[in-house]
């Protein structure tokens, strides 16, 4: 994003819109700071600025990544869905990713404010490939963007771009999650950014319940549950 300085006027509106804190009003002058912004263009959406200064500059790669991971209407080319995660956490079961028996797992790296480079997801991602017990889901953007989601290593050129949040995903068989949380705990104590830890199950023989449980048993206590119920508009696209 940039700012044109000939329209702009120095009125400062457009500043509490930036998630990032990247934009600073200096000599009645508006500015960006290329470095900590993430290309989410909240603040030209917010459509605040009265000279309409605010403009999208072409981005190219691997600038044009901070958008695709900041941006929820940047459609990622890679797996036609909008956003950081996969279509399964946002539409429930409707693939059949998450079974009876397994869980999936999102870390998401990064949030307001403190916001994220490639290099910390990196760091995080390799604690939790460490292991080989997570294998991270192919069809998430952040996935295709590793050199092996195996290891969790990411292309080297765009390691210092930074981004709103980047959503680490996988699956693991429900009786491997006490050894996941203990990884994330590893990756916290390391970390220099934030993240959250998102645990999706079925409810089938109460799994969420037994789920719930590990999670406390693991020691944390700020459990939030959440739901989303799908009502039929769509079929599984694998068969328990």
């Amino acid at each position: 994003m940039l700012i044109n300085q000939e329209l702009c006027i120095g009125c400062g509106q457009c500043v509490p819109y930036c998630p990032v804190n990247a934009i600073t009003v200096t000599n009645r002058k508006a500015h960006i700071n290329a470095e900590l912004c993430v290309e989410c263009s909240c603040c030209k959406r917010s459509r605040v600025c009265p000279k309409n200064a605010i403009e999208q500059d072409h981005l190219e790669w691997p600038r044009a990544v901070r958008s695709v991971m900041s941006d929820v209407f940047t459609v990622f080319e890679g797996t036609n869905v909008s956003g950081r995660g996969t279509e399964e956490m946002k539409t429930n079961d409707v693939t059949g990713r998450f079974r009876p028996g397994w869980v999936g797992v999102a870390v998401e790296v990064g949030r307001p404010i403190a916001a994220a480079t490639f290099r910390q997801v990196q760091e995080i991602a390799m604690t939790l490939a460490s292991t080989k017990l997570v294998q991270f889901e192919p069809c998430n953007p952040i996935t295709t963007l590793m050199t092996d989601n195996t290891t969790g290593q990411f292309k080297e050129e765009i390691l210092d771009e930074r981004v709103y949040s980047a959503i680490l995903e996988f699956s693991v068989p429900m009786e491997k999650l006490p050894d996941v949380l203990e990884l994330c705990g590893k990756a916290a104590s390391k970390t220099q950014t934030v993240f959250s830890l998102d645990v999706c199950s079925v409810t089938t023989d109460d799994q969420h319940a037994k789920v719930a449980q590990i999670i406390r048993d693991a020691g944390i206590t700020t459990l939030r549950p959440n739901g989303k119920v799908n009502l039929g508009l769509g079929k599984p696209a694998a068969q328990f």
